[in-house]
């Protein structure tokens, strides 16, 4: 039974994203994510402007008259969502979490995919795979799976992105929109993140705070970490420029990582307008892609 708390607080986000689908994003949508290709309709007489390699010679023997094949592009797609539930993201200082960050992310793509006839599926993981969401369509679909976000605790709190990406390959047969939602903070994914690049056209959406890149001007701090739940008393004054390097490196790895797979990225801090955030990216997907 959920708490009545809980509850509006999935109804707030199931409105919000929904309307922001209907009446912003949906244009924008389609022309980002083409099709998985294109799909024969019919023969037709050749009329003048037609590409000559589209010719049905097969019918144009039989008839005496030149005839082409006519193909439409194909728009129902499946989208999956690989979504982190990892004990790193009940961690927010501007805002909200980054698990409501995700959860609110998460609805407006799945409202966005239903929108446009598409089917919308999900991958909850932790330190494994928690549940897998077949896809599917309809509203009533998508209220389910923020409702997961929201109230599904995980067996274990550590991340681990290289079974949630061996998951959905050996899962998802056909190419899909791979929507990767999660603060990347792991490692030992790079081959299986590699190999979903090539299978489906992947999105990696990484969500961040800024206290965990800009550490206070404190003398001392206790922290606990919370996957493993380690405690560590520590002083940010002697540890920034270390902390400061580190983050730079991982940026850096990161960065190669999806530049050599061919995925693309957009990350997102607590505190960010998602809907600003995903309509630039969005954009700048359907400029690359014309």
């Amino acid at each position: 039974m959920l708490k009545p708390e809980t509850l509006r607080k999935i109804q707030r986000l199931s409105f919000k994203t929904n309307k922001r689908a209907s009446e912003v994003f949906a244009g924008q949508y389609v022309s980002a994510f083409k099709g998985r290709g294109m799909e024969f309709a019919e023969v037709r007489e050749y009329q003048v402007g037609d590409d000559i390699r589209a010719i049905d010679w097969n019918v144009t023997a039989r008839s005496g008259q030149p005839h082409v094949k006519v193909f439409h592009e194909e728009r129902e797609m499946t989208v999956m969502l690989l979504l982190d539930l990892s004990g790193s993201l009940d961690f927010g200082t501007r805002e909200c979490f980054k698990r409501d960050l995700m959860a609110e992310v998460a609805g407006t793509l799945a409202y966005l995919a239903i929108r446009t006839n598409d089917r919308v599926g999900a991958i909850l993981f932790a330190g494994g795979v928690e549940r897998y969401i077949p896809p599917r369509k309809g509203p009533q679909h998508v209220w389910s799976l923020i409702r997961e976000i929201f109230t599904y605790e995980p067996r274990d709190k550590q991340t681990d992105l290289n079974a949630a990406l061996n998951y959905l390959n050996r899962a998802v047969k056909r190419r899909a929109i791979v929507f990767l939602i999660s603060d990347m903070q792991a490692g030992g994914y790079e081959q299986a993140l590699k190999i979903t690049a090539r299978k489906h056209d992947l999105t990696v959406i990484r969500l961040k705070d800024r206290a965990e890149i800009e550490l206070p001007d404190l003398s001392w701090l206790r922290l606990r970490d919370p996957e493993s739940g380690a405690l560590a008393v520590v002083s940010p004054r002697r540890l920034k420029d270390r902390w400061q390097g580190f983050q730079l490196e991982r940026e850096r790895q990161l960065a190669t990582l999806l530049n050599r797979s061919g995925a693309q990225r957009l990350d997102l801090e607590t505190g960010d307008d998602v809907a600003e955030s995903l309509s630039r990216f969005f954009e700048s997907r359907r400029r690359r892609l014309a």
